[in-house]
């Protein structure tokens, strides 16, 4: 089974609790995702491994630490994870950047897919697939799949706000990919909606209806 992590950072929470705020517009929403993102992007690689390397200071030779042979990958689930992508290059601006596009049926509450790009290289990347809202897990799962069918198997989810139901079906479906959210919300609504969320991420985002 997979691990779930939840951030406590208390800039985190900070950052979130403002951000749930209907008062709160599309430039600040915006703003406060890409620092939320940046911050989690701490946490999410902290298992990456280091290697020795001999460089020279100013001053004499020394044997350094850089990342080992990871190469990373970010993938948003269109159109709301695109939020959380500038947060993460900050952090690795040597990541190379997917996208896959999917979006709800209004009806069946399930994912419909209509674009999927991604570099060349995908299975030999750490993969980080970022999308705000973990709800009934549809999405995500459907891009996780996805990403398992072209040769990845080192993906990690990276939300912002989840829904117990969403985690769960995730974890029964791909019980490999590690959950990394700020909150674990109570539940969803008859909509599909998570309780008391955040509304739309994607609207909230680019400023749409």
């Amino acid at each position: 089974m997979s691990k779930v992590v939840v951030f406590d950072h208390p800039l985190i929470q900070h950052k979130l609790s403002i951000m749930r705020s209907k008062e709160t517009g599309s430039k600040d929403f915006r703003q406060l995702l890409t620092e939320i993102s940046m911050l989690m992007g701490y946490e999410i690689t902290r298992d990456f491994p280091l290697e020795p390397y001999e460089i020279e200071t100013p001053i004499c030779k020394m044997t350094a630490k850089r990342i080992s042979g990871k190469k990373l990958a970010i993938v948003p689930i269109l159109r709301a994870g695109m939020g959380m992508v500038d947060g993460m290059l900050s952090l690795m601006p040597v990541a190379k950047v997917g996208h896959i596009g999917l979006y709800r049926n209004e009806e069946t509450h399930e994912p419909v897919v209509y674009f999927c790009k991604l570099p060349f290289d995908i299975q030999q990347r750490t993969v980080i697939v970022t999308d705000p809202m973990l709800a009934t897990g549809g999405s995500c799962c459907d891009a996780l799949e996805m990403l398992k069918e072209r040769g990845c198997d080192n993906i990690r989810l990276m939300c912002l706000v989840a829904a117990p139901e969403g985690i769960a079906r995730v974890q029964r479906e791909h019980p490999d990919v590690d959950i990394f959210v700020a909150a674990i919300d109570e539940r969803l609504n008859d909509d599909a909606y998570i309780v008391p969320g955040l509304g739309d991420a994607g609207d909230r985002i680019f400023g749409t209806k």
